[in-house]
């Protein structure tokens, strides 16, 4: 059983302070995808160079970082090295870090914080951009017979169960027709939304706005994190989750477990 864990952390640096390694230690898991790190390689403290398992082995760890310091960001820690880690390649995602694409030879995992489209859809074209991107780029892999998981913060509740207030929201950033169409159609094409597969339930969400101070505390959220994988891959599933009682950020992290062994 493989165990993969997504949190968007809104700063590593932050969540230091908040019990993030000891979260990392006590999940044990064998993957960790992070997004919005608001980090650069030389700003890394040792202990996040090496992050440890619950074993006290050290994570291998890889980090994309934004041209701008303090913003966006990814990584990936995992209990195996990687044998090919890089990005879309497309440089207008790159420079914000937006990617890291790690090859683990079953699969390839990819963590990804989609572009958050912005008051009044001020970034939608960008943000539709890195979407089709990253559709384009799990179907060329698909092509090639891989299979691919995409975790991250996707910034888009795809549906009205997946927000506390859809109808008050229906012009805000995350619920905008543009991205919500996108969804739909990266899911009409196969992909699984692991959650969904398991959890049809209402009331689940990853993030809640720091705006609002009680919005956490009486679930007014959304969900925006995600495990995708190919359909191809989905039988490999085994349960996927949603961590709303882990603090530390303004979203929560979320999980997925697979069996390898369902698919060989």
């Amino acid at each position: 059983m493989l165990k993969l864990l997504s949190w968007n952390v809104n700063g590593i640096r932050a969540c230091l302070g908040k019990g993030f390694l000891e979260w990392v230690s006590a999940q044990d898991a064998d993957f960790i995808c992070l997004q919005e790190t608001k980090i650069q390689p030389d700003q890394l403290p040792g202990e996040l160079k090496e992050p440890k398992a619950a074993d006290g082995r050290p994570y291998c760890t890889y980090w994309s970082s934004a041209a701008r310091k303090g913003y966006s960001g990814t990584a990936i820690f995992s209990k195996r090295p990687a044998v090919n880690v890089g990005s879309l390649g497309i440089p207008e995602f790159d420079a914000e870090g937006r990617t890291v694409i790690a090859d683990f030879e079953d699969f390839i995992l990819i963590s990804a914080y989609f572009p958050n489209s912005q008051d009044a859809g001020a970034r939608i074209d960008y943000k539709i951009r890195f979407c089709d991107a990253i559709l384009a780029y799990c179907d060329a892999r698909r092509a090639e017979g891989r299979h691919v998981i995409v975790a991250g913060d996707y910034n888009i509740a795809h549906k009205p169960i997946d927000l506390a207030r859809p109808d008050q929201n229906e012009e805000s950033p995350g619920y905008l027709p543009e991205e919500r169409e996108w969804m739909s159609k990266f899911i009409a094409v196969g992909y699984v939304d692991s959650f969904r597969h398991f959890h049809a339930e209402p009331g689940n969400y990853t993030w809640w706005t720091y705006r609002v101070p009680s919005a956490r505390a009486n679930n007014v959220g959304w969900r925006l994190d995600y495990h995708c994988v190919n359909p191809e891959f989905a039988h490999a599933m085994v349960e996927a989750g949603i961590q709303a009682s882990v603090m530390g950020s303004d979203h929560c992290p979320v999980s997925l477990f697979l069996n390898l062994d369902r698919w060989r």
